[in-house]
């Protein structure tokens, strides 16, 4: 109400005028409405780079960022998130020095973390473009579908009988044995093989393996990447 004067109206009536976007509906628009005041939505930067992981060498979260440019105005669309957070787990200390081969369960994350690793080491050359392994899921906790942050949407698609393919990309792979922790390389198609998901220590479960690929077939959202 407090855009509002007295002016002609769009309806060539003179006399109370708004600025807002609700008066193109209810034709009490001012004139110049469009040209002076039409909706600004809010609009907002890139997202910045990813932070390191909150903690080396154990499952962990990461974090970016971006601000707003421009506030929203007359009804325009509100700002979205500024802020995400996603699974990650690092390969090496705050002092640079390698965390270990550690046994335990594959550790898995979303195939969108796998995007953001570096194609080419330090010297442009390019690094082993790994595997994928497919599985055959068994059983998962219901966490995996009970919390609902934005770092753990993707956990929702971990469905029992469902089949999974999850790549084995550096710096998962370790490089003396070219395989991934966990992906299941030394173990027969009966065994059961646990897994863990990074962003959520409740969701876990288990899963036999298929085969391993070249390139994962499986739909994005049934595609996850080893950390």
């Amino acid at each position: 109400m407090s855009c509002a004067t007295t002016d002609w109206r769009m309806d060539r009536v003179y006399g109370t005028c708004y600025c807002d976007e609700g008066c193109v509906r209810t034709k009490d628009c001012c004139f110049d409405y469009f040209t002076e005041c039409p909706a600004q939505d809010c609009t907002v930067s890139k997202w910045s780079f990813w932070s390191g992981c909150a903690k080396p060498c154990q499952p962990s979260v990461r974090v970016r960022v971006r601000h707003i440019e421009q506030q929203p105005s007359n009804n325009g669309e509100p700002c979205p998130s500024l802020e995400q957070k996603a699974g990650c787990r690092e390969y090496r200390d705050h002092q640079g020095g390698h965390c270990g081969d550690k046994s335990g369960p594959a550790f898995i994350t979303s195939m969108e973390f796998g995007k953001g690793r570096p194609k080419h080491d330090n010297y442009g050359n390019p690094l082993n473009p790994g595997f994928c392994v497919e599985f055959t899921l068994e059983s998962r906790t219901p966490h995996c579908t009970v919390q609902n942050r934005p770092h753990t949407h993707w956990m929702r698609y971990v469905t029992e009988g469902f089949k999974v393919c999850v790549a084995c990309e550096p710096p998962a792979m370790r490089n003396n044995s070219g395989s991934c922790q966990g992906d299941g390389q030394e173990s027969d198609k009966e065994a059961v093989l646990h897994w863990q998901a990074v962003g959520n220590p409740q969701c876990s479960g288990t899963w036999k393996k298929v085969q391993n690929t070249q390139q994962c077939n499986c739909p994005p959202q049934h595609s996850f990447v080893f950390i």
